[in-house]
């Protein structure tokens, strides 16, 4: 996306709320981060309203891990609904592909690790329970960020960012 939104993730959309660090972030964020839509709860996480959400380490572990216990409960509890009948099983045999799509989208090794943006070098963060094909995918993550040049890119575009503010 040309012009991606961002969000704060915070415990209410006010700019009040949240606790020090998301206080203090919103206003600087507000001044210097093009697209800042302000905070954003998590109820809003997975709907689309933000292309980017940021939030302190703890936070997004904890939204990370609850995320994917609640995945797996979902896939798990609808496994058994669909295996009560005969009917039911029918239905999930002409659904599996459909399944499968969403699976492996919302599968946490197909990704394999995300960035840690704000140092001086390509770090990528994984799970640590992740398996084999989750640290090919990691690996592969960072070789897509070393091919696209994404530290020079990111650099560049603070860099216009803060000479484009001071200059207004």
């Amino acid at each position: 996306r040309t012009n991606p939104t961002v969000g704060l993730l915070s415990n209410g959309e006010e700019e009040g709320k949240g606790n020090d660090l998301v206080r203090e972030a919103n206003p600087l964020m507000r001044q210097q981060v093009p697209g800042f839509i302000g905070n954003i709860e998590g109820k809003e996480f997975f709907g689309g309203k933000m292309d980017v959400a940021v939030t302190d380490g703890f936070t997004g572990n904890v939204l990370m891990k609850s995320s994917e216990a609640l995945g797996k409960l979902l896939f798990e509890t609808l496994k058994e609904e669909l295996m009560r009948s005969t009917r039911t099983k029918l239905g999930a045999l002409l659904a599996k592909p459909a399944f499968d799509s969403v699976r492996k989208l919302i599968d946490p090794s197909e990704v394999g690790a995300a960035p840690l943006l704000g140092l001086d070098g390509l770090v990528f963060v994984g799970h640590g329970r992740s398996d084999a094909k989750a640290m090919v995918s990691a690996i592969n993550q960072a070789r897509i960020a070393i091919e696209l040049n994404l530290l020079e890119s990111l650099r560049n575009a603070i860099t216009f960012t803060h000479t484009k503010e001071s200059n207004s």
